[in-house]
């Protein structure tokens, strides 16, 4: 059994921990909260005793092999070191950090304490996308990318009304590239690795964070564009061109749907079966890899993180939305 502790008590570690439970070796034995009271509802509703309200009893404890950390951005970085510097096993929330520099830090400890360390940006990991990954060939060359995620956040209605929660709060390194932009690029790295140019356009709010953007990024044979908000909605697919067809993309951050559409008229349905607890390959890949001893994914890489990292850091540059974890 690999015995994970949680960092964060919100509804992303409750869907986390669902599709983890479906992992035979995956065991919960450890909640951390700021608070006790939150601590221990939150672990009592998984039947685990162990709670903690400081991170480095926690992490000296011996009741964990692993962490999941799901916390406020701004604080990824500190959090994790923590954890592996007492050899600790991290599996961290997307985005991995506020920028490269504290993300250089974590990988940097990763290493000299020889443990895991992975970004938990799933979509990577899901039977549909790899049903990308395998069938990109078919297109011929591939010209452009094209990711969109829009959507309204519950959170802009409290906005609106004069309350800043923590998804439009700069001191928690949030805002809409952030938070859902981060699903647009991730692939995009992930399939054809590092632009040579990116430029960032976007809207900001008056708190500090963008509220939507979009991106151009230049490669040497093809262009990408990403768009995303968290204050509009969207319902366009993503897409794929290349000189002999195109790949749809139902959903960006989960794809449910993979089509391929032939430049002659004939179109090739991809989809793979895919489990409804879309976490659970993220969590299966982070297990596996601990019980086979190795200390970095080759899916989602340091390498992979790093260049996300940066795009997200350079837009971010751009659009002039600059965090307290900037200034350190």
């Amino acid at each position: 059994m690999v015995r994970f502790g949680v960092v964060g008590t919100n509804w992303i570690t409750e869907a986390f921990l669902k599709a983890a439970d479906q992992i035979e070796d995956f065991q919960l034995s450890a909640v951390y909260s700021r608070t006790e009271e939150k601590a221990k509802e939150f672990a009592g509703k998984y039947g685990v005793n162990k709670i903690y309200t400081d991170l480095e009893a926690m992490a000296c404890s011996g009741d964990i092999d692993a962490v999941y950390i799901a916390s406020p951005n701004s604080l990824h970085a500190e959090q994790a070191v923590i954890f592996m510097e007492h050899k600790v096993h991290v599996l961290c929330e997307k985005p991995i950090a506020s920028n490269t520099k504290e993300l250089q830090r974590m990988i940097h400890s990763a290493k000299e304490n020889n443990v895991l360390l992975m970004e938990a940006l799933k979509s990577t990991f899901l039977p549909n996308f790899k049903a990308v990954q395998e069938n990109l060939h078919k297109i011929g060359q591939v010209r452009r990318y094209f990711a969109s995620y829009c959507q309204y956040s519950s959170r802009y209605d409290a906005y609106r009304q004069g309350t800043v929660l923590n998804a439009f709060d700069p001191k928690f390194s949030n805002g809409s590239l952030m938070d859902i932009g981060i699903y647009c690029v991730y692939p995009l790295v992930a399939l054809f690795g590092k632009p040579e140019e990116v430029k960032a356009t976007g809207y900001m709010l008056e708190s500090g964070v963008d509220g939507e953007g979009s991106i151009v990024l230049k490669y040497p044979d093809k262009d990408a564009v990403v768009m995303y908000s968290k204050i509009a909605n969207s319902n366009l697919p993503s897409e794929i061109q290349g000189e002999d067809g195109n790949i749809f993309i139902d959903k960006i951050n989960t794809p449910e749907k993979v089509e391929i559409h032939y430049r002659n008229g004939d179109r090739e349905d991809l989809t793979k079966e895919q489990m409804s607890d879309s976490m659970y390959y993220e969590a299966k890949e982070f297990i596996d890899l601990i019980k086979s001893g190795k200390t970095e994914s080759n899916i989602n890489s340091f390498a992979n993180s790093m260049i996300a990292m940066e795009i997200t850091e350079e837009a971010r540059r751009q659009i002039g939305v600059v965090y307290p974890a900037d200034q350190k």
